[in-house]
């Protein structure tokens, strides 16, 4: 074993298991894989691997490049260098080199590039330059082990200049000569000062780069009210915002201590179902339609969607509500156009309970808060 090989496999004692997603075998030599793991939410499934001539030898070669937390680039690579997934890859940066794990190889690349809306041309893509050396890792691992304490310094720095930022996740380009500092903040932060004491500090580049507050939940990780692992921090890549009619389409409490997740926006998970909803509230009747009885005019209070009933009250006594079905519903609403009125309400409902208020305080104005 290589002198560079002992100082790896000291280095990954406390380090088995990467936030990049992977571990690296003990005896780890130049152009072995990468170990994956679970633990990454940007493991890819090619559904293409299996097709014959998926990659045209006279197109350039395309890589998809996983480093940290949910980042991901795309390169181009020559056709001497074999690759395949897993393996850890030298790439091009702006100056010097990182270090990443190949995810996706071949056709399916171009896919994804325009899934994801990739336009760089392909002749100004970034480039691959080879497979990880033993010293390229050594290097990598080490400056992956400063990334917690340069956290630490660069808050305690932030704090001492009074800037308004939380500083979230450092990721350290693979070379060891940059660091990327990832901040969440309500307005524009001035941080020329921290950017000089930084660079003072750590002797290194420094790039400050602002992600909102989901990015942040899904960089910080945790558990939900539902007990799994956050989505966000699991496998969601892509966020896509939540608004409170999601929430008010689908009957739900506006009680922001449900409805919020961990970064204090509405979940995600609200997103869901929704399309469920809105696709079987087409068969429901308008609820501003006010249903009218010789004993009186009965007016909407909540649907039932996936039992198909529509819930009303007489406005007399909003405190009884009385479960209607949907064609039940029509046929009332057909009647009153005529100009008939069932003798009452009750002739109609199938369940009777009395009525709560279930909005405990809250309204809309607190979901709005939440609302992306």
């Amino acid at each position: 074993m290589t002198e560079n090989q002992h100082k790896i496999e000291e280095a990954i004692i406390d380090e088995q298991v990467f936030n990049r997603g992977g571990k690296l075998p003990k005896d780890y030599t130049s152009g072995q894989k990468m170990l994956c793991c679970n633990r990454c939410k940007l493991n890819q499934f090619d559904w293409m691997k299996d097709y014959e001539n998926q990659e045209v030898k006279s197109k350039i070669r395309l890589a998809e490049v996983r480093f940290k937390n949910d980042r991901k680039d795309y390169f181009t690579y020559p056709e001497d260098l074999e690759l395949e997934v897993g393996d850890m890859v030298a790439v091009e940066a702006a100056i010097g080199h990182d270090i990443g794990i190949v995810t996706l190889l071949g056709e399916i690349v171009e896919r994804q590039m325009k899934r994801k809306r990739f336009r760089t041309p392909r002749e100004e893509m970034k480039k691959i330059y080879r497979r990880a050396r033993a010293n390229d890792v050594e290097k990598w691992l080490a400056a992956i082990k400063l990334e917690q304490s340069t956290l630490a310094r660069t808050r305690t720095i932030a704090e001492s200049l009074g800037l308004e930022m939380k500083l979230n996740d450092v990721e350290y380009q693979g070379d060891k000569t940059k660091a990327i500092f990832y901040y969440t903040a309500d307005g524009r932060i001035d941080f020329r000062e921290l950017i000089k004491k930084l660079a003072e500090e750590f002797h290194i580049r420094i790039e400050m780069r602002q992600i909102g507050v989901r990015q942040e939940s899904a960089k910080l990780g945790g558990l939900g009210s539902c007990g799994r692992e956050l989505c966000c921090a699991s496998w969601i890549s892509n966020f896509q915002s939540v608004t409170t009619g999601v929430a008010r389409v689908q009957q739900l409490s506006p009680n922001p201590q449900k409805l919020a997740g961990q970064c204090g926006k509405l979940k995600c998970c609200l997103n869901y179902e929704y399309e469920a909803y809105v696709d079987a509230l087409k068969a429901f009747s308008d609820p501003n339609i006010v249903l009218r009885f010789k004993s009186g005019d009965a007016v909407h209070q909540k649907n039932d969607v996936f039992k198909g009933i529509m819930w009303y009250s007489y406005t007399s006594d909003k405190n009884n509500i009385m479960a209607i079905p949907v064609d039940k519903v029509r046929e009332i609403i057909a009647l009153n156009k005529k100009g008939q009125k069932p003798e009452k309400l009750e002739d109609f409902a199938v369940t009777v309970e009395a009525h709560t208020n279930t909005n405990e305080g809250y309204g809309e104005a607190d979901l709005k808060k939440m609302s992306d």
